[in-house]
């Protein structure tokens, strides 16, 4: 088989399983995606996909990033969660991907619920805290998402804008 047909072939699958990891937090998906974008831009030797491009699109990796992370802490902090509510979040999330995905939808909030509640033992405030988390993590992922198809959308129309 031809090494170039298999390069794009990783190209693919890295954005395809980049754009899955974008939802779930086993995969780290705007990584897998920029690795998809860097590998297409140098089998091509970055002809059609230049430097400029490649760094405009490792920018909006970052940016990913940190507002996924951010979203989820505001939306914590912002209820007033303790320390063990962020612990019960991140536990509750990495729970949660092995439920499928209403795991992955909802365990986060049960997870920083349940922390809250050893923290404060008010279950009212548990129930405050588990929601803005769980809005705070929602409000991430579909900021993440949309960061990450304007990612591909960039990678995409240089490749074809340029061909």
């Amino acid at each position: 088989m031809d090494p170039n047909i298999l390069g794009w072939l990783a190209v693919v699958l890295l954005i395809l399983f980049g754009v899955a990891g974008t939802v779930l937090p086993a995969l780290p998906g705007t990584i897998l995606v920029l690795g998809g974008v860097v590998l297409g831009a140098w089998l091509d030797n970055f002809t059609r996909v230049s430097g400029w491009v490649v760094a405009v699109i490792a920018v909006l990796a970052v940016l990913a990033w940190v507002t996924d992370y951010v979203a989820t802490v505001m939306g914590a902090k912002r209820a007033g969660a303790s320390k063990w509510a962020l612990i019960g979040a991140a536990l509750g999330t990495i729970a949660g991907i092995f439920l499928g995905l209403v795991g992955v939808l909802f365990m986060p909030f049960v997870g920083a619920a349940v922390g809250e509640y050893i923290a404060q033992k008010d279950s009212r405030q548990a129930a405050k805290v588990g929601f803005a988390t769980w809005l705070g993590l929602l409000v991430g992922t579909v900021v993440k998402l949309v960061l990450v198809f304007m990612m591909i959308g960039i990678f995409v129309a240089a490749l074809l804008l340029s061909a």
